[in-house]
């Protein structure tokens, strides 16, 4: 008798499952339930193999599990490449101005400029079931795409709008920051201009490539001092130092941020060089030290709060279902003068 019990329960019929319906059609749980919840929310074609697929297969929908995934989580992931860098902290300002007030908690990590961290951190957010993601960086590992693209939450890239975007990227332009700059430089003279770069992100690569289009569309020669190390202001002076030493010849320096641009600032004074007469200096986004210093710093300011903003907003708009409208939102910058050039 208990070998016939073991045998009728060993040959009971399995239920199917949510991945069932979705190994026969070949696609993901995500859109099965996406379908169940909303059968609009899937193309008509796949609607019609899911239709089949549930028949087929007699899938009874669990909906003890299918309330709790529907119920939000009302927290918002955010990754900053560092907490300790003004320009982050001004715009997570932004995005929390926004969040806190439509009742969004916001999840924060960061991930050292490292892609494969940022991998590691987006995991950890993810596992929390967010109702949405904002990133810093528009590069990414293929894992941590396929992780995005499985979560099926809104995402929205900050701060680059050049570079292609997974979903919805809010920002500048960094390369046209670099080239307006190094623009207005020329315009005034100078023609031994050198960039100077920290970190190496993409951003800081970006306004390279418009430090170049600048020089050589003027016929001047492309020179750049770059280091993989954190911005600083004595990174800034360090990094003079070799530029002095490596091109002697040098009349402007054009910083990736303002913090490079400021050392460098420091240091000439230290050395006892005439700014701008001697050599001219700008950095990158508008600090606030950089307008209490004599001379005022030349820099390109940017929206950095604003951009936190517009962010939280848009992401928030998607979550409670608004379609997504706007790819790509520019949110411009200034070119100021200052008394450094």
């Amino acid at each position: 008798m208990e070998k016939d019990n073991v045998m009728k329960k060993n040959n009971k019929k399995k239920r199917p499952t949510l991945q069932d319906v979705a190994n026969l059609i070949g696609v993901t749980k995500m859109t099965i339930s996406r379908y169940l919840r909303d059968p609009s929310k899937v193309s008509a074609d796949m609607q019609k193999k899911i239709a089949v697929a549930v028949e087929e297969l007699g899938y009874i929908p669990n909906r003890a599990p299918e309330l709790l995934s529907n119920a939000k989580s009302h927290a918002i992931g955010i990754l900053v490449p560092s907490l300790a860098n003004q320009v982050f902290s001004q715009v997570i300002r932004g995005i929390e101005r926004v969040t806190e007030a439509a009742g969004y908690q916001t999840m924060l990590a960061h991930y050292g400029y490292s892609a494969e961290r940022e991998e590691e951190r987006i995991s950890f957010l993810l596992s929390y079931h967010i109702d949405g993601l904002i990133l810093s960086e528009s590069q990414h590992t293929p894992r941590t795409l396929k992780m995005i693209a499985t979560a099926d939450v809104p995402v929205i890239e900050m701060m680059d709008t050049v570079s292609p975007a997974i979903e919805q990227a809010i920002g500048i332009d960094n390369f046209d920051g670099g080239y307006q700059m190094v623009s207005a430089m020329i315009e005034k003279g100078y023609k031994n201009i050198v960039y100077l770069g920290a970190r190496l992100d993409i951003r800081t690569q970006l306004r390279l490539q418009g430090y170049e289009k600048a020089m050589q569309e003027n016929g001047l020669q492309a020179k750049s001092v770059m280091t993989e190390a954190p911005s600083s202001f004595s990174l800034g002076a360090d990094l003079l130092q070799k530029t002095l030493t490596k091109y002697p010849q040098i009349d402007g320096i054009f910083c990736t941020n303002d913090d490079l641009a400021t050392g460098a600032v420091f240091e000439c004074q230290r050395q006892g060089i005439r700014i701008p007469q001697d050599i001219a200096i700008a950095g990158f986004h508008g600090h606030d030290f950089g307008q209490s210093m004599v001379p005022k710093l030349a820099t390109v300011v940017t929206p950095r709060e604003k951009i936190g903003q517009v962010t939280a907003e848009q992401l928030i708009a998607r979550i409670n279902g608004d379609p997504l409208t706007e790819k790509i939102i520019d949110l411009g910058f200034e070119i100021y003068h200052g008394e450094s050039i």
